[in-house]
Order: C-alpha cells, then sequence, then structure tokens
C-alpha cells in the first residue's frame, strides 16, 4: 500500500491530488505544523533524515522530493496516464517542467516569504526578488497562451509539479498580473480529483 506522510498546509498536498487523478488506492499519515515556527514535526525524520514532507513509502521503497515522487508514482502506478510516451519531444518537455518548478521557479517565491520576516531589514533585497518573480510568472503565464495545461490540452504529472508555484504566487497577490496562469490555476482547482484530495487531505488555504 502506498502510504503519503502528508504535511497540512504543503507540498505533500499535490501528492494526494495526483493519487486521485491516477485512481490509486493509499493511504495518508498525518503530521501537523509547530503553531509557533510552522516547521514539521520532528516524527517526520524517522521516514526520511530531512524530516521533510512530501515522503511516501510504497513498501520497501522510499520516495521523497515532489518531482521525484511524482516522477515515480506515474511510472509504477500510472499505466500510462498523465505523462506523454517517452521518447518524444512532449516527454523531454514534461521533464524540464518537473524540474523546473523546485529547481528554479520556487526560488525567489520562497526568497520572498523569507525575506518578508525581516521587515524593513529585507527592503534591499525587494527589488531583485520581484523581478526574478516576474521572469518566472511571465515564462509561465506565456507557456499557457492558448493551452489549457502546459502540454497542451490534457493534464500531465508536469501540471501538479507546478501548481504550487500557481498557489503560493497566488497567496502572495501576484496572479491576477499573470490571467493565463491565473485561468490554468482555476482549471486545476475545478477538477474532481483536485477536490477529492482537498477532501482527504484536510483543510489546505493555499492558493485560495
Amino acid at each position: 500500500m502506498i502510504i503519503v506522510h502528508h504535511l497540512n498546509e504543503s507540498r505533500s498536498q499535490r501528492i494526494l491530488w495526483l493519487l486521485e487523478e491516477l485512481g490509486v488506492a493509499y493511504e495518508i499519515k498525518a503530521y501537523e505544523r509547530d503553531a509557533k515556527t510552522r516547521l514539521a514535526p520532528d516524527e517526520l525524520r524517522a521516514v526520511h533524515p530531512l524530516g521533510k514532507s512530501p515522503v511516501v513509502t510504497d513498501g520497501e521503497t522510499t520516495v521523497h522530493e515532489s518531482g521525484a515522487i511524482i516522477d515515480y508514482l506515474i511510472r509504477r502506478h500510472g499505466s500510462g496516464k498523465l505523462q506523454p510516451p517517452m521518447g518524444g519531444p512532449e516527454y523531454e518537455a514534461y521533464l524540464q517542467w518537473l524540474h523546473y518548478a523546485e529547481g528554479s521557479a520556487m526560488l525567489p517565491l520562497m526568497l520572498q516569504m523569507y525575506v518578508m520576516r525581516l521587515g524593513e531589514g529585507g527592503a534591499p533585497l525587494h527589488p531583485r526578488i520581484e523581478g526574478e518573480v516576474d521572469n518566472h510568472m511571465s515564462y509561465l503565464d506565456q507557456a499557457l497562451a492558448g493551452r489549457d495545461y502546459l502540454l497542451g490540452q490534457a493534464l500531465t504529472g508536469a501540471d501538479i509539479q507546478m501548481s504550487f508555484v500557481g498557489e503560493v504566487a497566488r497567496a502572495f497577490g501576484k496572479l491576477p498580473s499573470y490571467p493565463n496562469a491565473e485561468a490554468w490555476l482555476d482549471r486545476l482547482h475545478a477538477r474532481p480529483a483536485y477536490k477529492a484530495a482537498i477532501e482527504r487531505g484536510g483543510p489546505y488555504a493555499l492558493g485560495r
């Protein structure tokens, strides 16, 4: 049985969504953030030394990192769903989006999250961070022009992986400046599998 080690208000929500889209049975082991620090509890270190979520256990296999989890679950349990055929140009674009989400796109958004906590001390960094956020969000917005999803008219794991970028951008009030990305995120949130994952995973305010 697949077990998703699920931290509230975190990236692990998109793993629940992926499994709902695939129609694969899974169990949730839930963890709660510390109310003051917002950090994950130490119990997660028993699953993986980093103590981070998401982590998935599938029998004797443990997988961490969202992109790796999405890739693993689709390859092992997807039966051809949610990814283009291997070897073609669409598959290469799919892989790029999987890696881009956390490798590049999330960095300026995470920097903004932390620098905001510095108050006036972080002010000198704001213009550079804002410029990088715009750079990445403009890229996403342009890629979605004339498309329902990142690779065309069908949802893939790339959309699920990139959804957290859109949700954090919305939480910061950025999305109205990027109408294609905003419509895309609304489209993702309207999917029945997304709603089912929220029902199972518990409250998820991010991006709403």
